[in-house]
């Protein structure tokens, strides 16, 4: 679940990492109250879910009140498009004002997991401010990692490790290593996936504080802390994944024009594949996983169809957990209940296949049922045209 930069920053103000003085506003006149109660030049920054606001217009810097609420009216209301929204952009509701100090150096610091060591990695890098994806593709030695042992911690040594690879002196190095601990600290503590502060702002006068941050909490986890749950934004989400989360369904909206309803994530991730090497591209992961329920075939239909940019549908389903009979009985149920206009493409193997496809060849219903993983991979491309 990702959360927004004045929330990140909330977050980790708690664990010791010191952020500007600011508040988030949502109209231009509370902007300037909050820039007049600050004094001195200000940052106006959108808040949306997405990077380079600033590329896109949506951080504008102001020294006076008035000008900070004109720079509010300019992005509240704004279609803020970054290379991370996509061209249909994000809408901005609201915006954080912060004090502006002089900065000296930009550092990057993030907190992530490392799959192949399954461990946490803390990353660190004197090339702060800049996509992080770039510096580690053209120049990766800027990047310092270390890897923690879960069952040990965070050690000092480690945070010293950082500090001088950054090059800071002991005054700076004693301050920013208390960021380092802080964020590791709110990275376990509240089971993140992601803590990023980029960039970590030093200031002429020797000062470290987080001028931006990102934080993602792990979705699993979320039944251990009910306060993070109020932090989700769910305008800043795709609508239909917002739907699908609400009848339990691993449903995530891409951009092809094939529509996939599938059992099991690996299922899912291959039937993908095989569709766009057939030519299409899929409009989505749905996986209904192993109990595949009238009920919850027929929302998944409802879901999958209200994707205008869907053409054909296929059901691919291995009756392993769930024989495939029951499956297709859920189908038909599904289908009487909800009205779907595209061609649909079938193919169920495993358990009790063959008396699944009698099922389906006798409802009445239009289906193209496809005997090999291939031959329905070829057929829905067919049908999506």
């Amino acid at each position: 679940m990702k959360i927004h930069e004045y929330q990140a920053k909330e977050l980790l103000k708690k664990f010791g990492v010191p952020v500007p003085r600011g508040r988030v506003a949502d109209t231009p006149e509370d902007v300037r109250s909050i820039a007049e109660e600050l004094g001195g030049p200000v940052v106006v920054k959108a808040q949306i879910h997405a990077g380079g606001r600033g590329k896109g217009g949506g951080i504008k810097l102001a020294d006076l009140p008035e000008e900070a609420e004109e720079a509010a009216r300019s992005i509240i209301g704004m279609t803020l498009v970054t290379h991370q929204t996509g061209p249909e952009g994000r809408l901005v509701k609201r915006v954080l004002v912060e004090e502006a100090g002089k900065i000296a150096r930009e550092l990057y610091l993030g907190v992530v997991i490392d799959r192949a060591s399954e461990s946490p990695v803390i990353m660190a890098s004197e090339a702060g401010g800049m996509d992080i994806e770039e510096v580690a593709a053209g120049t990766p030695e800027k990047i310092l990692k270390v890897t923690i042992d879960p069952a040990v911690g965070l050690q000092a040594f480690q945070v010293r490790k950082l500090c001088y690879g950054l090059n800071l002196s002991k005054e700076l190095s004693a301050k920013v290593a208390r960021m380092i601990s802080g964020s590791y600290k709110a990275f376990l503590e509240c089971d993140c996936s992601l803590v990023e502060i980029n960039p970590l702002a030093i200031t002429e006068d020797g000062d470290a504080f987080a001028l931006d941050a990102k934080v993602n909490l792990d979705d699993n986890a979320l039944y251990r802390h009910e306060d993070l749950k109020e932090l989700r934004d769910t305008a800043e989400e795709e609508p239909l994944e917002v739907e699908a989360s609400r009848h339990n369904l691993s449903y995530i909206k891409l951009d092809g024009s094939v529509g996939c309803m599938v059992n099991g994530a690996g299922l899912a991730m291959a039937t993908m594949d095989i569709i766009k090497l057939h030519g299409q591209m899929p409009a989505n992961f749905l996986d209904v996983g192993g109990a595949a329920s009238p009920e919850r075939v027929a929302n998944a239909f409802r879901i999958l169809t209200s994707d205008e940019n869907v053409r054909a549908v296929l059901i691919n389903i291995f009756g392993g957990i769930v024989r495939c009979d029951r499956v297709a009985n859920g189908i038909v149920t599904a289908l009487g209940e909800v009205e779907v206009k595209v061609p649909i493409v079938v193919r169920l193997e495993g358990t009790n296949s063959q008396e699944a496809r009698d099922i389906l060849e006798k409802s009445g219903l239009e289906f193209t049922v496809a005997d090999t993983f291939d031959d329905a991979a070829r057929k829905v491309v067919a049908a999506a045209g």
